[in-house]
């Protein structure tokens, strides 16, 4: 593979990230050169940059979110007049994640929307990043991203909605976080081999199909680094919550954005072909977004269910068996080749 375009990032005006010397094709992986406001690969494969934000979407490909299709419709008519313009103050709110915030963070949230005051921003259980680069796949408006940036990595985040990589950017500048984002798709990595130190992802892959979700775990592993790792957020089919949604719909298969459930052995057994070694470990139990950061943000009902959640998170691992009905679990797994 050649050498990357090292102009790319000055000639567009974010020449302080580190982004644009880490993409290639996400349909063939080759080098991209800039012109009149396109990335193009050498099979001619042409991506729009709007807002200095790159598509990289694969239109041919079914996507998995309305976003990635509303987001391929800008990029192809090059309108930026449907897009919202936001003037966000320094001690104001992103409309954007104001609005959305129950969508994005889950139901304990839901009392929050249109009346939040500050960014949750969880706490993200990786030891410190030392400038190791950090790719989260399905950022939205970045919450994992500035967690990671945080730590002290050099952060990535791709989500295939153009809205909210836009919001990312902003809150991130509004933050003073150093972070960089693109409209991608996780099963279509534009990323060149062996780039990240960590790859992460929280809430996001339960809405894909199993075979989509394997098809990302093997562009993950592809992205990175040798003895590079992943930790990725899934539910467990006999999770307590879990079990009560699933009855809900009658145990019938899951359809377009809804959650997919996994069983443990599954998980391990998908991870360890998709990446490399894999291990389980408790995320939380009642939800799929338990964050004791957020304990301030919440009325008293949630408070006592994240402190349960956490208690028995704590318990989880002297008691194995109690992982078993755990709700959310991380998937660790490592490249090993």
């Amino acid at each position: 593979m050649s050498a990357p375009n090292r102009k790319l990032g000055s000639e567009i005006g974010v020449s302080r990230s580190p982004l644009w010397d880490l993409l290639v094709c996400p349909r063939d992986k080759q080098d991209l050169r800039l012109e009149n406001a396109h990335l193009i690969c050498g099979q001619g494969h042409r991506y729009a940059v709007i807002e200095d934000i790159p598509i990289l979407l694969v239109s041919e490909a079914e996507q998995t979110h309305i976003e990635g299709t509303r987001a391929l419709a800008v990029a192809e008519s090059g309108d930026v007049s449907s897009l919202p313009k936001f003037n966000v103050g320094v001690n104001e709110i992103d409309p954007f994640v104001r609005n959305a915030i129950g969508a994005t963070n889950g139901g304990l949230y839901q009392h929050l929307v249109g009346t939040l005051t500050e960014y949750p921003i969880p706490r993200l259980r990786l030891p410190a990043g030392e400038n190791r680069l950090f790719l989260e796949v399905g950022c939205n408006w970045g919450r994992w991203c500035i967690a990671g940036a945080r730590l002290g990595y050099q952060t990535v985040g791709i989500d295939p909605s153009l809205k909210s990589i836009r919001a990312a950017k902003r809150v991130a500048k509004q933050l003073g976080i150093e972070a960089s984002y693109v409209v991608a798709d996780g099963r279509y990595l534009p990323f060149r081999d062996r780039t990240f130190d960590q790859v992460f992802s929280y809430s996001v892959l339960q809405h894909l199909s199993k075979e989509n979700t394997r098809a990302t775990l093997a562009e993950i592993r592809r992205a990175l680094r040798l003895e590079g790792g992943a930790l990725v957020q899934l539910p467990n089919v006999f999770g307590v919550r879990c079990l009560y949604h699933q009855i809900r719909r009658g145990f019938r298969e899951a359809r377009d954005f809804e959650v997919r459930y996994w069983r443990p052995a599954e998980l391990l057994s998908a991870f360890a072909d998709g990446i490399g070694p894999s291990e389980l470990s408790v995320d939380g139990y009642f939800s799929l977004n338990v964050q004791p950061s957020d304990l301030h943000l919440l009325p008293a009902r949630y408070r006592a269910l994240v402190r349960a959640s956490e208690g028995l998170r704590r318990m989880s691992a002297k008691i194995p068996l109690l992982a078993k009905v755990a709700d959310s679990l991380y998937v660790t797994a490592r490249r090993t080749d």
